[in-house]
């Protein structure tokens, strides 16, 4: 469930009450994590993957009301800011335009105290100057990217000699925002740890060439200095979801420069999840091992090359600095023996999912009993259909075997809903699994069908506008949950 999604009144879910509430929800039925999308500054399809920040947080999810608390807002200001269409579908727009007009109007209440606090946070924070900088330059020139500005302001390191100073107040602004961004998430996550339920969080692999840490330091990618644009750019080969591979247009590392550091950048990054989040999914993990590099001028990723990843290398030095790091690797797609290799050295625990293993005689890793115990067992993740949604759009063999594999008896296959018997008999699968955590989305938790599912990959239209209500959480049936916990020794 990300934050989007939740039970709000302003548009899109906020660090509010219903955070908590949602917690102690999950608590009740003997959950132990709750998982949530990255909680970065979203792209123009309103991707949370393809930030033009590693470090700084989506201003949407700032409560208004929490503004109001502190002395900031006016009442009539967060009435200002209540949305009154679907509570079913996030409205990004309503949401960014009310909220930045609040957060304007609350930056000229500031007073010595609060701005002592965002100095603070400023010192503890080095990423944060960059990003400031960068937002506020960015929306000087009307949203126009980086590598497109004048050169005294493409170039990081002029631009803080030479234009520093006359976007210095503009820039505090960012800063202010950050500033309540966090320490709002910082309150929300307490009471949510202090009901005994761990956030794991969600790290991208990579950034937008639009970004903050790719301004201030470009040479930590692969990019034309001269021309300000990658040669070779991101993506996968086809796979489960897309036969022509994904083309993601993001800039590569460059792996040998970060090396040369010491991987600080990395390091740095991963810190800041540690402390954000109890636990972090990192995406595309199989990246560290070897990357799929596509010519910048293609259309598709159908053609690209293997190139080698930092492996161990990068490891160690997280090791080092992290005994025990909490991660989660997202070990999806198409890879070989490296990334077998590198998921053993390092010990994280991989993904499986088992809408991706009801090929009929496969005898596939994700089936349940083909599980080991370091690993983390899905029903479905955001990039899948709901559980409901794949039931009904599978081939006939697949959705036999799907059935016939995890014991359900009957006709009524396609009946969704809270008690949906199809539906749970796919989940108790999971729940037998060996693995040592399973994850269910919120969606599955209620038996919706695809109109609930979250992100369709490949397809930058209509995506991560599911929202919940109090009333559908309501209606999940606790019991059952809390049965399948207990039964499967997965009780909170």
């Amino acid at each position: 469930m990300h934050i989007s999604s939740l039970p709000s009144d302003y548009g899109i879910g906020v660090f509010d009450e219903n955070c908590v509430y949602f917690a102690k929800f999950l608590a009740e039925m003997g959950f132990s994590y709750w998982q949530v999308l990255p909680f970065h500054p979203v792209d123009e399809a309103n991707s949370p993957y393809c930030s033009e920040s590693a470090f700084a947080g989506n201003l949407l999810f700032i409560d208004p009301q929490g503004l109001y608390d502190l002395g900031l807002a006016t009442a009539e200001e967060v009435r200002e800011n209540r949305y009154k269409g679907s509570p079913y579908t996030a409205d990004y727009a309503f949401a960014r335009e009310k909220r930045n007009a609040l957060l304007r109007s609350c930056f000229s209440r500031l007073d010595s105290s609060l701005r002592k606090k965002i100095d603070d946070f400023d010192k503890k924070n080095p990423w944060l100057n960059d990003y400031a900088f960068y937002s506020t330059v960015k929306a000087s020139r009307g949203g126009s990217p980086w590598n497109e500005w004048p050169e005294d302001f493409a170039n990081h390191k002029k631009f803080m000699e030479k234009h520093r100073a006359e976007f210095e107040e503009e820039a505090y602004f960012t800063k202010f925002c950050q500033y309540i961004f966090f320490s709002q998430w910082e309150k929300i996550k307490k009471e949510v740890n202090q009901l005994g339920i761990s956030i794991i969080g969600d790290m991208p692999i990579y950034l937008s060439l639009d970004s903050a840490d790719v301004w201030a330091e470009p040479e930590l990618f692969l990019i034309d200095e001269k021309k300000l644009k990658p040669q070779k750019v991101a993506g996968v080969p086809p796979d489960y979801f897309s036969e022509d591979g994904q083309l993601w247009g993001n800039p590569l590392y460059d792996w040998e420069r970060m090396e040369k550091e010491n991987f600080r950048w990395w390091l740095d990054r991963l810190s800041a999840a540690f402390t954000v989040f109890d636990a972090v999914r990192i995406d595309h993990f199989r990246a560290f091992a070897s990357f799929w590099a596509v010519d910048a001028s293609s259309s598709t990723a159908k053609e690209g090359e293997w190139l080698e990843g930092p492996g161990m290398r990068l490891f160690s030095k997280v090791f080092q600095k992290f005994p025990n790091p909490p991660v989660i690797a997202e070990d999806l797609g198409v890879f070989g023996s490296d990334v077998y290799a590198l998921l053993e050295k390092t010990g994280f625990p991989g993904m499986k999912v088992i809408q991706f293993g009801f090929a009929p005689g496969a005898d596939s890793s994700h089936l349940p009993h083909n599980t080991e115990k370091n690993a983390v067992a899905y029903v479905g993740t955001h990039d899948n259909n709901t559980l409901l949604g794949w039931l009904w759009e599978a081939s006939e063999s697949e959705r036999r075997f799907a059935l016939d594999y995890c014991g359900f008896e009957g006709e009524n296959w396609g009946e969704g809903g809270y008690h949906s018997k199809s539906c749970r008999k796919i989940i108790e699968a999971v729940w037998r699994s060996a693995a040592n955590t399973a994850i269910i989305s919120f969606q599955d938790l209620c038996g919706f069908g695809s109109d609930a599912r979250m992100n369709i990959p490949g397809i930058a239209e209509k995506n991560w506008r599911y929202r919940t209500t109090k009333e559908t959480i309501e209606n999940v049936d606790k019991e059952y949950y809390l049965h399948i916990n207990q039964i499967f020794s997965r009780i909170n």
